[in-house]
């Protein structure tokens, strides 16, 4: 389908388009989060030992992270309608392989080769609703967009926990197969090519290689971390890492259209918009990680009312996320997300001075206020990231957009793992004291947003140098 997508998508290829992008970002997000609740009957099953079976959670983050800005690049160069619906076919195919595994080394191929599924959906997923939606209402679709990211994340342990309690783990997987194709489909009908691609761009490998070494190696130390590991095995990771990752930053400058999008980040707004990205999803998943350990170990509540308990967040999350989408095009992000992080820390200090023995309503207001401030906050925010990018260059804002928040999600699991190492009795509230902190300094950086230009401004005067 040929449209001009110079402003936007007509209305009934709009919606169409858009629900394309709904279907494909669920899944892939959602497949990050649900998998840590079936570890344990995926080892039972499998015969291996929990140890080892972290390794199905790690290989889908690690694939993710090592590849997304490569696929964001790609996007750019060969179109992200091709990159997006490549993705989507390889996430559904891979789905199924991981259903019908028979042993943790083929679960992990599998798991693998999901990871790089879903990282081409994410890598131009932003990008996509830039050229789906008209300009003046880039907002609303950021806030749809920034909704199903949110809800998929939060919502992941109580949809796994619902799966799980009237079917085995591989359905946890084999669901992708249906919903993944459905999308494929959709998409060959409604979704648009982009034409605003950078002329002469070539896809650089060694550039590619260089990323995935660094992404890679980050990845593993925060983790490695996190689990206990030989902390000179660590302080290797990290090391290598620094020599690689400084050369790769130097070959980034030096290229008219670098992979690691360094240009992007000389535009002030987008690169504090990035940080804000960042402290917010580190204190999600703060919260999420440590919370289940004190709703179980410590109130002694099953699964199910753990899960119940949570799903306030991600539905304050769904009523705020589209209007705040919509206050966007009134009002500045860096106030609106000032305000939505400031919200989001009241909730995360208030839970963290629970009473010892709360009521259900004392830990749902609490939830409420949570997911209101993230709603509040990250539609804005995400708005403000891709608008200030020149429109040919949305690829590679997706892709830092994308790789923002799976380093805030690894980082703030890892600091999880650290607050109850150094705080055993007390590591929940030692968590969330930890993530109203990152809101705090969140909320402060949002704010100094409001010193640039508006999104709309920085796109229009700021001459990004290649």
């Amino acid at each position: 389908m040929t449209t001009t997508i110079n402003d936007g998508l007509p209305i009934p290829q709009r919606y169409g388009a858009i629900l394309t992008i709904a279907l494909g970002i669920t899944v892939a997000v959602l497949d990050g989060a649900i998998a840590n609740v079936a570890l344990p009957t995926i080892a039972a099953d499998l015969h291996a030992s929990p140890a080892a079976s972290v390794w199905v959670v790690n290989a889908y983050q690690l694939a993710i992270t090592i590849s997304l800005l490569s696929l964001a690049s790609l996007g750019e160069i060969f179109g992200y309608r091709r990159i997006y619906q490549i993705g989507l076919l390889v996430f559904s195919i891979t789905s199924l392989a991981c259903a019908l595994s028979d042993s943790l080394l083929t679960l992990t191929t599998a798991r693998v080769l999901q990871g790089f599924g879903a990282a081409a959906i994410m890598s131009v997923n932003v990008a996509m609703v830039r050229i789906i939606y008209p300009q003046r209402f880039l907002g609303r679709g950021m806030g749809i967009n920034a909704l199903i990211v949110a809800v998929s994340s939060a919502a992941g342990p109580t949809v796994a926990a619902a799966v799980l309690s009237v079917a085995s783990w591989q359905w946890l997987f084999a669901i992708n197969l249906p919903i993944g194709m459905m999308a494929f489909i959709l998409g060959l009908k409604f979704l648009p090519a982009n034409t605003n691609k950078v002329p002469g761009q070539r896809f650089d490998i060694v550039s590619s290689l260089m990323n995935a070494l660094t992404f890679g190696l980050l990845i593993s130390a925060i983790s490695g971390y996190a689990q206990g590991q030989d902390h000179r095995l660590i302080l290797l990771e990290v090391l290598v890492m620094v020599v690689v990752g400084w050369f790769f930053i130097r070959r980034q400058l030096s290229r008219p259209s670098p992979l690691l999008p360094v240009d992007l980040l000389r535009i002030p707004i987008f690169t504090l918009s990035l940080c804000t990205s960042m402290c917010s999803f580190a204190a999600q998943m703060l919260a999420f990680v440590s919370l289940p350990f004190f709703l179980q170990n410590t109130l002694g509540l099953d699964a199910v009312s753990t899960g119940l308990l949570l799903t306030p967040w991600p539905l304050a999350t769904m009523v705020m996320a589209p209007i705040s989408g919509r206050l966007v095009e009134r009002y500045h992000a860096g106030m609106l997300g000032g305000i939505g992080l400031a919200i989001f820390a009241c909730g995360l200090y208030s839970l963290a001075l629970l009473p010892t023995e709360p009521s259900h309503l004392n830990i749902i207001w609490r939830m409420l206020l949570c997911g209101a401030g993230f709603g509040l906050f990250q539609s804005p925010n995400n708005h403000t990231i891709v608008s200030s990018a020149p429109r040919s260059r949305s690829g590679g804002a997706s892709g830092l957009l994308g790789t923002a928040r799976l380093l805030g999600q690894t980082t703030g699991a890892a600091m999880v793992a650290l607050m109850f190492n150094l705080f055993a009795s007390h590591g929940t509230h030692a968590s969330l004291i930890l993530a109203g902190t990152l809101a705090v300094g969140g909320a402060i950086i949002s704010l100094l947003r409001m010193t640039q230009k508006t999104a709309s401004q920085a796109a229009a005067k700021t001459t990004v140098k290649h």
